[in-house]
């Protein structure tokens, strides 16, 4: 009974981490321009610090995992809490673009990766039923970012120059994730030493697992669904600003965008319990690539909330079907790694939309290839994951294919 009440408490505090953890690493389109224009470095070379944290997420995210599935959450989501907040103040700090690029890129994605994963992994681990809507609540809680720290940061770079509002941003990291951090415990199938192993996948090895079909195919869908919506998250600020909406519209913008896909996490959550995690990951995909090719249509400001809620609340939606989708087709001793395999195709595909859009819009003063790249790219994802073929639960043997 105390562990049916307690699972709510890892849910609640793995929203809270990954609110923080996100809506930090997220400030950075807020401060694009105002970096810019204090510091004289390029749009280019300021999202290329994103491009490389994207990076630095996916080369990380194998390691947390796999760590998480040997030490616990607890410890690995702590040291990246601590390791995020210094990077952030360091961040504010430094003069130079390469040292902002690291500081801000291998540094801050690296420990953002610990977050996203082993939480994942965790909250799969703790829920046998309403597993779905328990993801989609961690994942909603990611969601509120737009909501919360991007307005912070927005409203605190028009009243501080850019250094101090991301400095504050660290300290209100420290103050939060820390504590948040030393509330997660192992599921509870762990800590007895029964693994529950999904989908009778009771022998499969972490090889087996990472050369499966299922796994790649995981990897793939998920590399081209960030790789779709990556560019317009990032830049669809600067956009904003680009068609004459000032600095704190355009930022509510992404707001909009955020509370969208708060809804969009739970419903798509919901529906995957019923319809099916893949059918719905399949239908989001195809619905999030049109979405992403509606941003070259609008110009005025009700447009681009009508336009950021829509794709907001498709893209939100289907990311957490992909831990769904794991935990159904590996068993939970290995739940880090193969989760944080997933995670590790998204940071490449997110990888690509902040230095895409940057080069575009520096060559052609326009955002509107970025948009339409998107789409097509959003199309890639659809039909990937069309082919993907969950493990046959009366064959397990299956898995070592």
């Amino acid at each position: 009974m105390t562990d049916s009440y307690y699972r709510w408490v890892i849910v609640a505090a793995g929203g809270l981490l990954g609110c923080i953890a996100i809506g930090a690493m997220f400030s950075l389109p807020v401060f694009l321009l105002p970096i810019a224009r204090d510091t004289g470095w390029s749009v280019t070379g300021i999202s290329t610090a994103m491009t490389i944290g994207f990076i630095a997420m996916a080369l990380a995210s194998m390691v947390w995992g796999s760590l998480s599935d040997r030490f616990g959450p607890r410890l690995v989501v702590l040291a990246g809490s601590i390791l995020l907040a210094a990077s952030l103040a360091l961040a504010s700090r430094t003069t130079s673009l390469i040292a902002f690029q690291f500081l801000f890129g291998v540094l801050v994605g690296s420990a953002a990766a610990a977050i996203f994963a082993p939480m994942m992994a965790c909250v799969t681990g703790w829920f046998d039923t309403h597993r779905s809507l328990a993801v989609s609540l961690v994942s909603a809680g990611m969601g509120m970012a737009p909501m919360t720290m991007s307005p912070l940061a927005g409203w605190l770079v028009s009243i501080y120059d850019w250094r101090t509002a991301l400095a504050i941003i660290a300290l209100v990291a420290a103050a939060t994730m820390i504590p948040a951090a030393l509330l997660l415990r192992r599921p509870p199938a762990l800590e007895h030493g029964n693994a529950d192993p999904a989908a009778g996948q009771a022998e499969m090895s972490v090889a087996q697992a990472l050369r499966s079909p299922q796994f790649v195919l995981l990897l793939l869908t998920n590399f081209f669904c960030c790789a779709t919506h990556s560019g317009p998250i990032f830049h669809t600020v600067s956009y904003a600003i680009s068609c004459g909406i000032p600095m704190i519209a355009a930022v509510s913008i992404y707001s909009v965008e955020g509370l969208a896909g708060m809804g969009g996490r739970v419903v798509f959550g919901i529906l995957g319990d019923r319809f099916g995690a893949k059918r719905i990951l399949v239908s989001g995909l195809l619905l999030q690539a049109f979405g992403a090719l509606a941003y070259v249509f609008v110009r005025e400001l009700g447009a681009f909330y009508a336009v950021a809620a829509l794709f907001g609340f498709i893209y939100a939606g289907v990311m957490p079907l992909y831990a769904v989708l794991a935990r159904e087709n590996f068993p939970l001793r290995m739940m880090g790694t193969v989760i944080g395999g997933t995670a590790m195709a998204g940071s490449l595909g997110m990888a690509i939309g902040p230095l895409a859009g940057g080069l575009i819009y520096d060559a052609f003063d326009s955002y509107a290839w970025l948009y339409i790249g998107a789409w097509g790219i959003g199309i890639g994802a659809f039909l990937i994951a069309m082919t993907f073929k969950p493990f046959p639960k009366e064959q397990p043997a299956l898995a070592a294919a």
